[in-house]
């Protein structure tokens, strides 16, 4: 089970003893009275009204607080009542409560009376004192007290909700007063001020959180969505509009959070659409809508992401198809994702914040989709993350379960259920340090069982993402949280559609927390999001280009500053893990990593600057530094991760020895972050390449280890190089190891690190190389000058002769290539050719 549900309040477990303690519970075990305690309404400060039947067919009112665990009696009718809808204000000194005034054996005696069929009531409760009629009507009516910013001190007004059947909504305002002995009653003894919210509206959801009003007002084919906002000091706002295609000719109004009559909803759910609102904390905005379906084995539901502009209608074939008919698809909010559930058949996890990719969605069947304390859908989302079974009056706090998650992730078969868990692991669960390492493991498992996707690449950068973001504001809207540029795959038993739809229009001033960031939503759609995401393309080719003209280029200033800001980064870097490091990293200095180091936070710094004006230099050199610093120490995460996994140790350049088996499979993870790297053209920590060299060196053949060089998986760097040069001896196998790496070597790391090999061969090697550059220099060049007079040589061989007379003359036209290394020159050359001479020979040279 992937959801993990624990019980918050329970009427069984937390009411019914303490209404038993005060002999209030005889009545509740008949079984005609199955029903007579229910919850009635949940509050914003985790106060959950319910209402019971005492032993003389009173009905009661009680209240359970979340916070202190306690009951409290709040009001008793001294008859038979079936409550419909009740609130409390925050003070606790009013109660609003909407009944039907009768039984259906009542209503047989009184059909020839004017008695009206509901009563809405407004009750003094502090202490109970004077009862005033707000309504008397054959409609039903619904109350809801509006809640005012937490932290606020005891208020002398109160604001109430009546929705009504007839398809309004008002509000009243009401104000009180204290009197001797703190007595609190209503101020105004003639009617109460109100004002009139919505009209004609056919569908109705309350926000309690934020105090919000969602509401659907008809219109030809086409419905709209409305939002009224509450504000404590002020009246209220309509903030929001927007078109939805849902055809919707329900002539029953239906609401949502409005109080849980259980037997009231499941009747107007059968004959009504099932409709509601989620938001986000990050300014997501959903409509979740389940739809008929002609074919028995389907069921169809669509969310319209109305803060990225489109829906998707999904259709799902169910497994087994009995009784389904008298089931609805239930729909929880997670904030980070929207849940789509159906008892016995399936679980979707929706994405609400990326929902672009279908493969960042959790579509689970099975043991998997199973909530074993909902096997009905009687179900509301009262609050983010938390839900309310109606029908047992059970609320139930709603998380994703890392352990479940993680075996899920474990036994997945197909990339999309991968790429799911990994984006929930690494995006929803923001990173702990056992869940990493955990990650970790599995990718180093299944680097070969992923074939549309990286799962270094998908690891480094959603964890980059999710490490930044939180910093600055907008900022996840521009880096990449993924390494796809899109994902064509499919969902075994579910089809989806996409369509695109108008954006919300909002009509607010200076208002702050959700609507603000809804706003910069719509406004990153207007402005064709995926192209704010920060891109390597340019990185890639500026990266080319320096690295290819590194030879004719000399320091330039742009060059500096590129260098400098690698500098910072490691610096920056060092502040971090101040610790002994496990893996041989950042111990050497690597030109080609520092110059790549110093673009990205070039480039980075660019693409900021020109969409986060506002922030300021200082802060976005800070971001990119971190950014950066960040994507090498996941690097070395990594590293460090499977160095402790396989046990090696941090001093593996013994050559003389083979690889052992951890360190083949160390070996192969390394390349796969290089080809990671490659891919997402992302520095690596100074020293990898020396790390990956040396281990290759250690456990490959030598054919595939050349092979290896020769097509840029294995890097030459001058500390490797260097130490198998000087370390090995010169046996006949590593004679020709060394050979063939020497001849690898580009020219400028070849000159420093040849003469550390003292070797007949390494002699021969550099002594042709060096005339082959002196003849090179020389070109079609006639000597126009006499030959000067040479020192005498021990062997008088004319061919060598006039080799070293011209080589002569070559170099004191100034023509030296190895400027560096005084001891290669004509001489040197010289006495290699007689030494390599006599040798071939079988002669001694002395």
């Amino acid at each position: 089970m992937l959801l993990h549900l624990v019980a918050e309040f329970d009427l069984q477990r937390d009411v019914v003893p303490w209404l038993a303690a005060r002999g209030w519970a005889a009545a509740l075990d008949a079984s005609e009275n199955s029903s007579a305690l229910y919850v009635v309404n949940v509050e914003r400060n985790g106060k959950i009204i319910y209402t019971w039947k005492g032993n003389r067919r009173n009905t009661h009112i009680g209240l359970y607080d979340l916070q202190t665990k306690q009951n409290e009696h709040l009001y008793m009718f001294e008859r038979d009542l079936r409550i419909i809808s009740c609130s409390v204000n925050n003070e606790r000194t009013l109660l609003a409560v909407s009944f039907r005034q009768y039984t259906e054996e009542e209503r047989v005696s009184r059909l020839l009376q004017s008695v009206s069929k509901y009563l809405t009531l407004l009750i003094e409760i502090h202490p109970i004192n004077n009862v005033r009629v707000l309504k008397a009507v054959d409609s039903c009516v619904r109350v809801q007290f509006l809640y005012p910013v937490e932290g606020r001190n005891t208020s002398t007004e109160s604001r109430l909700l009546l929705v009504s059947e007839d398809k309004y909504i008002e509000q009243f305002d009401i104000h009180v007063v204290a009197e001797e002995e703190h007595k609190v009653v209503i101020q105004n003894s003639g009617q109460l001020p109100r004002a009139r919210v919505a009209d004609d509206l056919i569908w109705a959801q309350w926000d309690m959180m934020e105090q919000r009003l969602f509401y659907i007002v008809p219109k030809e084919s086409k419905s709209t969505l409305k939002c009224v906002q509450f504000y404590p000091d002020e009246n209220f706002n309509s903030i929001l509009e927007s078109h939805l295609d849902i055809s919707v000719n329900d002539t029953q109004l239906k609401l949502v959070n409005f109080g849980y009559d259980y037997c009231q909803d499941q009747d107007v759910a059968s004959k009504s659409l099932n409709l509601q609102v989620f938001t986000s904390k990050a300014g997501g905005l959903c409509v979740c809508c389940s739809l008929a379906s002609d074919i028995p084995d389907e069921i169809t539901y669509s969310i319209y992401f109305l803060h990225k502009g489109y829906n998707k209608t999904f259709t799902v074939s169910l497994e087994r198809t009995e009784s389904h008919r008298l089931k609805e698809v239930a729909f929880m909010n997670l904030d980070y994702y929207v849940a789509a559930y159906f008892p016995g058949q399936f679980l979707h996890l929706l994405n609400i914040q990326h929902p672009d990719l279908l493969c960042y969605s959790l579509f689970l069947t099975g043991e998997d989709a199973r909530i074993d304390v909902l096997q009905n859908c009687s179900i509301r989302s009262p609050l983010v993350s938390t839900v309310l079974d109606c029908h047992i009056g059970s609320m139930y706090a709603v998380s994703i379960s890392d352990s479940a998650l993680l075996q899920f992730l474990q036994n997945s078969k197909r990339d999309s259920e991968r790429l799911a868990a990994l984006h929930c692991a690494l995006l929803h669960f923001r990173h702990t340090e056992g869940l990493e390492m955990q990650i970790i493991w599995w990718i180093s498992e299944n680097l070969s069982t992923c074939h549309s996707f990286d799962p270094i690449q998908e690891f480094i950068i959603a964890s980059l993402y999710c490490r930044m973001c939180p910093e600055t504001h907008n900022l996840d809207k521009l880096l990449p949280y993924t390494s796809l540029l899109d994902w064509i795959g499919i969902i075994p038993g579910v089809t989806c559609a996409t369509d695109i739809i108008s954006l919300p229009v909002l009509e607010f001033q200076n208002s702050k927390g959700f609507w603000e960031k809804l706003n910069s939503n719509l406004e990153s759609v207007k402005y064709a999001e995926p192209h704010l995401h920060y891109h390597n393309n340019v990185l890639r080719r500026e990266w080319r280009n320096l690295s290819e003209e590194r030879e004719e280029r000399t320091t330039t200033a742009y060059l500096r500053n590129i260098f400098e800001n690698a500098k910072k980064v490691l610096s920056h870097l060092d502040t971090w893990d101040s610790e002994e490091r496990l893996v041989p990293l950042f111990q050497e200095e690597d030109y080609q990593q520092q110059l790549l180091m110093g673009l990205m936070v070039a480039q980075l710094k660019d693409h900021l600057m020109r969409h986060l004006q506002y922030v300021g230099k200082k802060k976005i050199d800070q971001i990119v530094l971190d950014y950066v610093a960040n994507l090498l120490n996941l690097v070395h995460r990594i590293m460090k991760e499977v160095w402790r996994r396989y046990q090696l140790h941090s001093c593996i350049f013994c050559f003389d020895e083979r690889g052992s088996t951890g360190e083949f499979a160390v070996f192969h993870i390394m390349s796969r972050i290089l080809e990671a790297a490659n891919g997402m053209c992302m520095p690596l920590p100074p020293g990898f390449h020396t790390l990956h060299l040396g281990l290759g060196v250690r456990c490959l053949p030598l054919h595939t280890l050349l092979h290896y060089i020769d097509n840029g998986v294995l890097h030459l760097t001058e500390t490797c190089v260097r130490k198998l040069l000087k370390d090995l001896d010169d046996t006949e196998k590593n004679e020709k190891l060394k050979f063939s790496i020497v001849m690898r070597l580009p020219e400028a790391l070849g000159q420093k690190v040849r003469q550390f090999w003292n070797h007949p061969i390494n002699t021969n090697f550099i002594a042709r190389k060096y005339v082959k550059l002196l003849l090179e220099k020389l070109g079609n060049r006639q000597c126009s000058r006499p030959i000067p007079e040479r020192p005498s040589v021990p062997v008088e061989f004319l061919p060598l002769n006039y080799l070293t007379n011209m080589l002569a003359e070559i170099e004191n036209q100034g023509v030296h290539p190895y400027e560096k290394q005084d001891h290669v020159n004509v001489r040197f050359v010289e006495e290699t050719a007689l030494k390599h001479t006599m040798t071939l020979l079988g002669l001694k040279y002395s």
